[in-house]
């Protein structure tokens, strides 16, 4: 357990040397004062708005931002999770390691961790900046802000452990924009299957369920907006917001949680098992 931590902590230090780090710096922060300046503007600019409305018009756009930092902490993970396996077994790094009794799946169990660790540290600062910007600006706070960025970190632990699968079996590079095509191929199908949702097509709406299935970063995404959104504006606006893909309107189940975990488990063992099998 020892080399496993140590690899992990190893692991967060080379992410913070990374020039990917300062580029997710620089988005993350010109982000969170863009949105400062929209979230400052909406209760200015629109005057007439019902309590109601301007509740709905901070959760949308709050979920809104919320996809742009997951989108960042995506990049940001799947861009690391490349160069991590394959980057140091094309450099002849994983060899030189492995050289001391030290085992692959140590390696790559600590490296996963650190991955992780720095994934969901990611969106709980940046995550929670964002929640203190809305609060002070329009005076809204989430039901549920704490599930909703357990889950928005549960996201990027997902994406990055599929990042570490295709790392061990194509180039850091070609990983990297797999995992990020993957991700947005997901949140596509889960638009489209809202869409067939609201107008009751069960076919449409069945491309949604399958893709979150296979990829659960929509589903996981999915509950988080449900987290940081008022429930009460579902019955309020029920129809007019029927099929927004920034508002979700039902809770994930346990089971769905489940098998986000067990898919999680599943892909991180592939990913062993590649890696063990692997020529270095």
């Amino acid at each position: 357990m020892s080399i496993v931590l140590t690899v992990a902590g190893l692991t967060l230090r080379e992410s913070a040397r990374r020039r990917v780090l300062r580029s997710l710096a620089v988005l993350t922060v010109l982000l969170l004062s863009l949105s400062a300046w929209g979230f400052s503007r909406i209760n200015a600019e629109y005057e007439g708005l019902t309590s109601g409305e301007s509740r709905l018009a901070a959760s949308i756009v709050l979920n809104l931002v919320m996809f742009g930092l997951s989108l960042i902490a995506a990049l940001g993970t799947a861009f690391l999770a490349g160069p991590t396996l394959a980057g140091e077994a094309e450099s002849g790094i994983a060899l030189a390691m492995l050289a001391r009794p030290v085992r692959r799946a140590q390696i790559l169990l600590g490296k996963w961790l650190g991955l992780a660790a720095f994934g969901s540290g990611f969106v709980a600062v940046a995550g929670t900046a964002q929640l203190v910007i809305v609060k002070v600006t329009t005076g809204y706070w989430p039901p549920d802000p704490l599930t909703g960025l357990v889950l928005l970190a549960g996201q990027a632990v997902a994406l990055l452990t599929l990042g570490l699968l295709l790392s061990t079996a194509i180039s850091p590079m070609a990983s990297g924009i797999v995992a990020v095509g993957l991700f947005g191929a997901t949140w596509i199908a889960g638009v489209v299957g809202g869409v067939g949702a609201a107008l009751g097509n069960d076919s449409v709406r069945q491309v949604g369920t399958v893709s979150q299935m296979l990829l659960p970063t929509d589903g996981l995404w999915r509950g988080a907006m449900r987290a940081f959104q008022d429930p009460a504006l579902l019955s309020q606006f029920g129809e007019a917001v029927k099929g927004h893909p920034f508002l979700s309107k039902a809770p994930l189940t346990g089971a769905y949680l489940v098998w986000a975990v067990v898919w999680t488990v599943l892909v991180l063992a592939l990913a062993g098992l590649a890696f063990q099998r692997r020529d270095l």
